[in-house]
Order: structure tokens, then C-alpha cells, then sequence
């Protein structure tokens, strides 16, 4: 076995050692290979017994959910000890993160840093082990999205980033105004701005009665936020309550059940002609079933969803309120590598004092059939 493939086996190995278990695209994202190799490693690996695997994830033997990682530097960290080293925990490599963790990675990378990625898998204790693995691997610094929303002190993955003894900044999240974590340099999308943006443009188009369907996510109270400020400043109708909370849903597809039945109701029972949903994965799978229900898009009901991964797939295109994920992690990185420079300057200066950023990117407005309008512009508040 060539020399270079060996030693992605053995960094494989490790990975799957420091996170218990990870599917085989977060794999592949670790490794920087492309699906096909990391499944053709595991595979073999899995033959020699060196790693396990379970419901198309891999494994270390024994492991039934992420493990606390080991803090010992794993094989490829040592490589980086000649530039800065910069650490990112994030909650997976799935949906956002991936267009997050490529805008931090491609800033690093053009100022001579290099990224180690650490992934949580949404287990907010994970976020400590994760933080003090890649501190103890010699990380300079840290880009931290944790599990929890809010970063209020308690259990959990919040306190874990006040302990860090290195510059972290947050990524796509916030934190209660007052909080400790609330004094950390942030960076994300502003989603308020992003549904108020949908609800202007569905008020452009001519709608009146315009409802919102969350699903349970760190951005639903923004959105919430965003969505009943518009209506008030538009002086449009409160949205109709939906009924129901969407995080009690006991499974998937009782959510969509119930933001069914909500929407439904939206439009047979108070005049609703419009609506904002999220997420735009969410609409995708409501869409047939409103047709099927005799609820046309966008005849009877226009749609625009927060989120733009398969919103352009879907028949109609769904409009998208698209969040500046990329940009969110290269402002993230720039912010980090900037703090991380004045702390290595011998100026004089004291950079503890300098001015912490709490940094806001304002999401685009895709226009496409689903709401029927032919505004071709971003608009904004």
C-alpha cells in the first residue's frame, strides 16, 4: 500500500477515534477526499476491523453515540506547527455548515493559517471535548458554532467556549444580551432581516394576510422576529397562531403533518394568500401535499422559504431568502486571524482592549415562480 494512502487510513482511524461515530460524508469532509475514496476506506477498514460501522456511518469499536475525544494531538496536526493553526467545531457537515466551513477555510488558507475541524454532532457536552482537543492540539485559535443557540453559562456546550484559552469567535449564533459569551466576537447571518425581507416582498406582490411555519431550529426566534416586525411596520395583520410547537413533534413527519394541517388552515379558514416557511427542505416536501390538497402555488398560496439548498429544485422553484453562509465563515476567519495578529504584535498596544465585532450579514432575496411575482431584485428593509 502506497506511503500517502496509509496515512489517510491512519488519519481516518483517528478521526473516528476522537468523535465516536461520523457518517461518511463528514468523513470525507475531514479527510478532503471526495465521497467515493472515503467510502472505499472505510470499507476497508471496516474488513480489517479496525473501525465499525452502523447505519451507513463509520464507527470506533465500541462506540454507540460521539465519544469524549482523547486531547492528544491527532496524526496531520504536527504538519501545521510552522503557520497558525485555527480550530472550528461545528454541529455537522451537513446542510449550511459546509458552504460555513469552506468561506473560514478558503481565508485561512489565502493568509497562511490552516483549518482543523472538530464536529459535535449537535451533543452540546461534544463541544467542550472538541474545544479542548483542538486547544491541546495546539490551535491557536477557535471558530465556534456551539449546539446550544443561546450562550448563557449552564451545562453544555455555551460554558465550554467561555473556558477556551484561546480568541474564539462565534459563528452563526448570538447570545443573550448580559451574558459572558455575549462580550465574544460573533459573526452571522441576520435571519430577522431575512424574513422581513420575505414579508416586504410578498406586501409588494399584493398580499395582506401573509402566515410563517417554523420548524424547530436556532434561527426560528429570529425569523419570528423578523417576520412580526415587518407585518407591524407594514401595518399588515398579525400572522395566524399556528397551534402547535414544532420542536414537541414526537417525529419528523409529524412536522410536516402538523405545518400541513397549519398552512391548510392558513388558507381555508383565514383568507391567507402567502407564507414564509422554513426551511426551504421543509417546503420541498409541503409542496405536493398542498397540491394535493387542492392548494395551488402560487395561485392560491405564494411561498417563499428561508434557506436556499434545493429551493431551485423543486416544481415551482421555491423564492429563497439565501443566508451569505460562505461569507459567514470568511468574515468569521478574517475576524479571528485579525484579533490573533494584534495579539502578536509587539507594539505596545494592550489587545485585550481592542473593540470586540458582533458582525451581521444581510441574506439575499432569490426570486423564482413560487410566490408569482416577476420582482427580479433583492429587496431590502
Amino acid at each position: 500500500m502506497r506511503d500517502h494512502v496509509r496515512a489517510r487510513h491512519e488519519r481516518a482511524i483517528a478521526i473516528a477515534r476522537a468523535h465516536g461515530s461520523l457518517s461518511i460524508a463528514d468523513l470525507a469532509a475531514l479527510l478532503e477526499v471526495s465521497m467515493v475514496t472515503a467510502r472505499r476506506d472505510a470499507e476497508l477498514l471496516v474488513s480489517e476491523g479496525r473501525l465499525g460501522r452502523v447505519h451507513g456511518s463509520v464507527v470506533w469499536p465500541g462506540s454507540g453515540r460521539p465519544a469524549p475525544a482523547p486531547a492528544v494531538p491527532a496524526p496531520g496536526f504536527r504538519r501545521a506547527r510552522a503557520g497558525t493553526v485555527v480550530g472550528m467545531v461545528v454541529p455537522t457537515m451537513h446542510y449550511s455548515f459546509s458552504e460555513i466551513v469552506q468561506g473560514a477555510r478558503a481565508v485561512l488558507a489565502a493568509r497562511g493559517a490552516r483549518l482543523v475541524l472538530g464536529l459535535s454532532g449537535y451533543f452540546p457536552d461534544e463541544d467542550r471535548s472538541q474545544i479542548r482537543r483542538l486547544v491541546a492540539a495546539g490551535a491557536a485559535g477557535l471558530l465556534v458554532t456551539p449546539s446550544r443557540e443561546d450562550g448563557t453559562p449552564g451545562p453544555g456546550g455555551a460554558d465550554a467556549v467561555l473556558e477556551a484559552a484561546v480568541p474564539t469567535v462565534l459563528v452563526e449564533r448570538w447570545t443573550r444580551t448580559g451574558s459572558p459569551a455575549d462580550a465574544l466576537d460573533r459573526v452571522r447571518s441576520d435571519s430577522a432581516h431575512g424574513a422581513g425581507s420575505a414579508v416586504h416582498h410578498l406586501a409588494a406582490l399584493g398580499h395582506r394576510r401573509i402566515a410563517l411555519a417554523l420548524q424547530d431550529s436556532p434561527h426560528a426566534r429570529q425569523l419570528k422576529a423578523g417576520f412580526t416586525s415587518a407585518l407591524t411596520t407594514l401595518g399588515l395583520p398579525p400572522a395566524p397562531a399556528p397551534g402547535f410547537d414544532p420542536g414537541a413533534a414526537a417525529s419528523e413527519s409529524e412536522r410536516y403533518d402538523l405545518a400541513l394541517e397549519h398552512l391548510r388552515g392558513c388558507v381555508r379558514e383565514h383568507a391567507v394568500t402567502a407564507a414564509l416557511v422554513h426551511s426551504d427542505a421543509d417546503a420541498v416536501v409541503l409542496l405536493p401535499r398542498l397540491q394535493a390538497l387542492g392548494i395551488r402555488v402560487p395561485e392560491d398560496l405564494a411561498l417563499v422559504v428561508y434557506d436556499d439548498e434545493v429551493a431551485g429544485l423543486s416544481e415551482p422553484a421555491l423564492t429563497a431568502v439565501a443566508p451569505p453562509r460562505r461569507a459567514v465563515g470568511a468574515a468569521a476567519a478574517g475576524l479571528l486571524l485579525d484579533r490573533l495578529d494584534r495579539l502578536g504584535r509587539l507594539d505596545g498596544g494592550d489587545p485585550a482592549h481592542a473593540p470586540r465585532h458582533h458582525v451581521e450579514l444581510l441574506p439575499e432575496l432569490r426570486v423564482r415562480d413560487s410566490c408569482g411575482g416577476a420582482i427580479t431584485r433583492a429587496l431590502t428593509v
